[in-house]
């Protein structure tokens, strides 16, 4: 995204990262500055997007010691962090008390995309917030929808991360059971892009899974993480959602058996008899 600013003209004056070399590396790039502190970012931009794993890196820069909200009156915070909506609430609250603005950005989209400005986000905030910031985000999208107030733009990413991995999930059993069948693997894909089985994952995860191919995109960790928010929302609603609970327990299972940093499709590694992952219990 950085990147992406830099290119069309946007000037990048702060960049901090969690890993020094990786700023240092990125503001030589772009000719911009690696701060040593998250204040710093705050004090030299009028706009501060960020980007976290977590609830806890997400309290992290805006709540402790040395933190975003130092001096941040007139500033316009961007946060694209799939994280707990409760925590967004709570962020946007707490700049309003500090005379900042805040909007919710989180993203459905991958690194090829928000380095060519392709980025699908969803909004939550002010309006007057959005309107804020729609210039920047116009060149970092190709499309964005405001969904509601503070909370909501993560509820609804936490729904299409949910949707998402169930699918994933599906997906994986498909394959591992049409393998153990001795069905023809390609054949059987194709048949499902053909009929009710087709899904944007069979198009992204279903050659990964056949072709073992687990570089990372988007991760198993993430997976597990992106659905223990869902859940959490749906025991808030007093909804079961015995799916929901299926594959986030997939999920935590390639983390618990060292997958948890390869992509989400390594699933499948749980899913086929030829492959070992799923013996590890």
């Amino acid at each position: 995204m950085a990147r992406r600013l830099h290119e069309v003209g946007h000037p990048v004056v702060a960049v901090y990262d969690s890993n020094a070399a990786i700023a240092s590396q990125l503001a030589q790039e772009i000719g911009s500055k690696a701060v040593e502190k998250l204040s710093d970012v705050t004090a030299l931009s009028d706009v501060i997007f960020t980007v976290v794993t977590d609830d806890a890196a997400m309290n992290a820069i805006f709540f402790g010691p040395d933190n975003l909200f130092t001096e941040a009156k007139g500033k316009l915070f961007i946060n694209c962090a799939t994280i707990s909506p409760a925590v967004h609430v709570e962020i946007e609250q707490k700049g309003e008390q500090l005379g900042a603005e805040v909007l919710e950005t989180p993203m459905a989209s991958s690194l090829t995309h928000a380095r060519e400005g392709k980025l699908y986000m969803m909004l939550g905030g002010t309006k007057a917030s959005y309107l804020r910031a729609e210039p920047i985000l116009e060149v970092l999208t190709a499309s964005r929808r405001y969904i509601g107030g503070a909370g909501k733009a993560a509820e609804l990413k936490a729904l299409v991360n949910m949707v998402m991995n169930i699918n994933t999930a599906g997906l994986a059993e498909g394959l591992g059971l049409a393998d153990a069948l001795g069905l023809d693997l390609k054949i059987v894909k194709d048949v499902f892009s053909q009929t009710g089985a087709n899904s944007r994952v069979l198009e992204t995860d279903g050659p990964d899974m056949l072709d073992r191919e687990h570089s990372t995109f988007f991760s198993a960790s993430h997976a597990a993480k992106d659905s223990g928010i869902a859940l959490e929302l749906a025991k808030q609603q007093g909804l079961y959602l015995p799916l929901l609970e299926a594959s986030k327990r997939q999920f935590d299972q390639m983390v618990k058996v060292g997958l948890g940093e390869i992509d989400k499709s390594g699933i499948s590694e749980l899913t086929f008899k030829s492959r070992k992952a799923n013996l590890a219990k």
